[in-house]
């Protein structure tokens, strides 16, 4: 089973270097790392190719101006039967591929806890989510508790979930309600990423968000009906 770890990157320069050694490490030699990078304008694109690495295949000149649609770009571009998410800035626990592709045997879709810190702090690490966070599909809806960088699910998913539609809040409430509709979910309680927070984070998960209440239901209220236009595609 071909693995694809699909990152988005932008400006990430600082961390990117430790997340990808913590990855490579786990991989074999015919699995892949796809990286789509939103026009950085630091030394992102530098850094990665410094690992002069066969299995990262890099992506750049992209102008998405959205996490969210430059990761939909990296899944586009993979190959693999596994699909699992990263983050730039984040450090995986060296069991993680393994763990969850143990999952994937039974489930199209798991998830793991995280361990939280701040900036460059490791001697500060927090729980992120609490035990038993399993979740239906109603759950993840209205208060989603499926993080994307703990993510990995079988490439069936995609034929349900890509394209991204426009207005949905962010992609891994989208794939966990695909992965409810069409298949199964499994939450891992064993925390398998270092969840790094620092000033430029692309969301407020691990954090109170700042949105508005009437922005909070107008999310809410676009993914209910992308749920129902996919449904009836």
């Amino acid at each position: 089973m071909k693995i694809s770890v699909c990152i988005p990157t932008y400006n990430g320069e600082k961390y990117i270097k430790a997340q990808l050694e913590s990855i490579l490490v786990q991989l074999k030699p015919e699995d892949e790392v796809i990286i789509s990078d939103d026009s950085s304008t630091d030394n992102t694109i530098e850094v990665i190719k410094l690992f002069a690495d066969q299995r990262i295949k890099l992506f750049t000149n992209n102008k998405f101006k959205s996490p969210k649609f430059n990761l939909e770009n990296a899944l586009s571009k993979a190959t693999g039967d596994i699909f699992f998410l990263a983050d730039q800035d984040d450090i995986w626990e060296k069991d993680k591929i393994f763990t969850l592709k143990e999952h994937l045997k039974s489930h199209t879709l798991v998830y793991s806890n995280a361990s939280m810190f701040f900036n460059d702090n490791l001697d500060h690490i927090t729980p992120f989510l609490k035990k038993n966070k399993t979740q239906n599909l109603l759950q993840a809806i209205f208060n989603n508790s499926c993080v994307g960088a703990t993510i990995a699910f079988k490439k069936e998913l995609l034929q349900w979930a890509l394209p991204f539609p426009k207005n949905i809040p962010m992609h891994d409430s989208w794939l966990y309600c695909m992965a409810a509709i069409y298949g199964s979910t499994f939450y891992e309680e064993k925390s398998l990423i270092y969840y790094r927070r620092h000033d430029n984070n692309a969301s407020f998960s691990g954090e109170k968000s700042k949105n508005p209440f009437w922005l909070k239901v107008m999310m809410r209220l676009n993914l209910i009906i992308s749920l129902i236009r996919r449904a009836a595609r």
